[in-house]
């Protein structure tokens, strides 16, 4: 397909208003957001284009993963959610990677401190226990700290029911078939679950237990080779006591193990499929919440624990043996922040954040101990939020970084947005400044640097947002420009066969153009949509493509029967696999491809039962999302949701 041909389709699913996942809710002016300032904020005075996907949008894509949902955002591409069950995910907004973006869970950060990039296992988080995501673009280390330098996800999970007893239970099956196989659709993906919940006078309490299996298809792409398995295990137990009015108190812990087969990474071709390959990830977590809320604001603490250990049975072919390693990580956080109101008009948060990381591992290559491989941190923060009663809005704080390792480093934001009174259209713009400290592993591994730089990213960006006819239909535009310096890299000196982690030298840009739209004719019909147009250097452009369009309609057929349909188009990419022979990175680029997929629920029993049935890759494209590996081809799922 050539650009002609993509700006094209961009242009008119732009214009008739198509794409997934932003509806009318999502662009009501009197929702609510709380990711551009820790607080609940009506979205006509936020300065943010915010994303918000809501329950009833979750409902709608049933029996998709949390990957492929947040892959249909505009400027996030999530690569290999279309490959394996099994397979690792990386993601990517604005042109930045995993280690550039945050994830929150309920509004606290989570990590795994012994990964290379202190990036989070979106594989972790099952769907079912999800009650809304929110994702704020741009950089955002002003409220969040490291990591927030090109995007922030807060993944909301489910909340207790009002009455004292409540819950549901949930199962599903559907096929795992690539498109290139003689497709017979047997069952190979199973998942189930259930939860109680509700609430008796001041207490509230909710439990979650969910399971999946998935086999039927091998990571690796090729002929007869033995397919690969991905089974999770999540459970979650929330409890809340509110005895006054202004004062209540939550606790949660969660348990989420996660075990995959999985086949040679890219730099092995010549034997991808290895039946000895094993993962076995788990993580625990628990935390603590209280919320004290008085005339004129509100004082909350997030504290949150963490353990993440990850365990590898890789083969080599060198000794023609199976290596055993084994990777732990502790982390701990403490936020503690106030809103208080000057006026009608202002409000200021003051906080202060504590984070502390650890790490080990243990494997025939390396050996990190936790006594050496820790740091933490220790950040004031302040941010001010000005809403004129002319339109004028106003959101501007700084942060100062107290590293024990890198000492002091300060990172502010200013975010002014202007609403006509006369006309529906918000104007608004940015500038932002985030940073990235080195992980534990690019500083104390074998391959570590000491002398390592925090990577720093500077992010400015300007557009408008529209809402007429009554709310009916939106539309918004952004223009970004996001530099980054002493980018963190892997260098290998080929005289020396040495490896060290590096901050690479220079300057680097992404830019780009996101648009959204979405218009509902009525309450049976929706159409909406989103376009991405990301510019990056050679050294940042690896996967991300350059144009990339979704599109969906939304149908009420009955008052009981839902029909979403979504079409995506993903632009050309460019690949490497190392080429062992040569001792050379080898460059490839992939081909642009389109996906179409179709879900239909049906409430069989009024607030008690509902079925789906999905399809996903329509027309059973055959595509490649990374070089060596399979992808998905068409294949069906049917469930039900049972309400008590």
């Amino acid at each position: 397909m050539n650009k002609k041909i993509v700006f094209a389709s961009a242009i008119a699913l732009a214009s008739m208003g198509a794409f997934a996942q932003q509806n009318d809710s999502i662009n009501k002016l009197e929702e609510v957001v709380v990711s551009d300032s820790k607080f609940a904020l009506a979205k006509e005075k936020s300065g943010k284009v915010i994303v918000k996907i809501t329950a009833e949008e979750l409902s709608k894509r049933s029996g998709q993963s949390v990957a492929t949902i947040l892959s249909s955002v505009a400027g996030i591409e999530v690569n290999g959610n279309q490959s394996a069950a099994g397979k690792n995910q990386e993601f990517y907004i604005r042109g930045g990677r995993s280690r550039q973006n945050l994830v929150l869970i309920d509004g606290v950060p989570v990590t795994d401190a012994s990964g290379i990039s202190l990036q989070y296992d979106l594989r972790l988080i099952p769907v079912e226990q999800v009650e809304s995501i929110e994702i704020m673009k741009g950089a955002a280390s002003t409220l969040y700290g490291s990591g927030a330098a090109t995007g922030v996800i807060n993944i909301r999970l489910k909340k207790s029911a009002e009455k004292a007893i409540s819950g549901n239970a949930y199962m599903s099956l559907g096929s795992q078939e690539t498109a290139a196989h003689e497709n017979n659709y047997a069952p190979n993906d199973f998942s189930q679950g259930f939860s109680v919940n509700g609430t008796v006078n001041k207490v509230n309490y909710l439990a979650t237990l969910n399971h999946s299996y998935v086999t039927g298809m091998s990571e690796a792409k090729g002929d007869n080779f033995e397919a690969d398995t991905a089974e999770k295990l999540n459970a979650t137990v929330k409890f809340g006591f509110k005895p006054t009015e202004k004062l209540n108190f939550d606790f949660f812990a969660n348990f989420d193990l996660f075990k995959n087969n999985f086949d040679n990474s890219f730099d092995n071709l010549n034997n991808p499929d290895v039946k000895e390959n094993k993962a076995r990830s788990e993580q625990f977590r628990f935390g603590f919440s209280p919320k004290y809320r008085y005339k004129k604001g509100e004082f909350v603490i997030y504290s949150a624990f963490n353990t993440i250990e990850r365990n590898y049975d890789i083969f080599s072919s060198w000794t023609n043996s199976v290596n055993l390693s084994n990777y732990k990580s502790n982390s701990a956080n403490v936020d503690a922040f106030n809103k208080y109101s000057i006026s009608d008009e202002l409000f200021v948060v003051l906080g202060g954040q504590f984070q502390f990381h650890q790490m080990n591992a243990n494997s025939q290559y390396e050996a990190i101990s936790d006594k050496t491989a820790h740091f933490s941190t220790l950040d004031p923060y302040i941010t001010a939020v000005y809403n004129s009663k002319i339109g004028f809005n106003i959101n501007a704080g700084a942060r100062l970084n107290v590293h024990n390792i890198y000492g002091n480093h300060l990172v502010y934001n200013v975010n002014p947005s202007f609403s006509l009174k006369e006309l529906p259209i918000k104007f608004l713009t940015s500038y932002s400044t985030a940073y990235i400290t080195p992980s534990l592993y690019q500083l104390y591994s074998p391959y570590g640097n000491l002398t390592l730089k925090p990577e720093e990213n500077s992010t400015i960006e300007a557009g408008f947002e529209l809402n007429l006819l009554q709310n009916k239909l939106t539309f918004n535009t952004i223009a970004f420009h996001r530099e980054e310096t002493n980018t963190f890299d892997f260098f290998t000196d080929m005289i020396t066969w040495t490896s060290q982690y590096i901050n690479r030298e220079g300057t680097y840009v992404a830019k780009g153009i996101e648009s959204m739209v979405a218009y509902s004719f009525n309450k049976a019909i929706k159409l909406s949509g989103n376009y991405s147009f990301t510019q990056t250097e050679a050294q940042l452009s690896r996967l991300i493509p350059k144009h990339k369009v979704n599109a969906a309609v939304d149908l009420r057929a009955t008052s009981r029967t839902f029909l979403h349909l979504n079409y995506q188009f993903v632009d050309k990419r460019t690949d490497a696999f190392y080429d062992s022979a040569n001792y050379a990175v080898v460059p490839v680029k992939l081909d642009a491809y389109k996906l179409v997929n179709a879900t239909i629920r049906h409430e069989l029993f009024k607030d008690r039962m509902t079925v789906f049935a999905s399809v996903s890759n329509l027309f059973n494209e055959d595509f490649i999302e990374l070089v060596g590996y399979n992808t998905k081809g068409r294949n069906f799922k049917l469930g039900f949701n049972f309400l008590f």
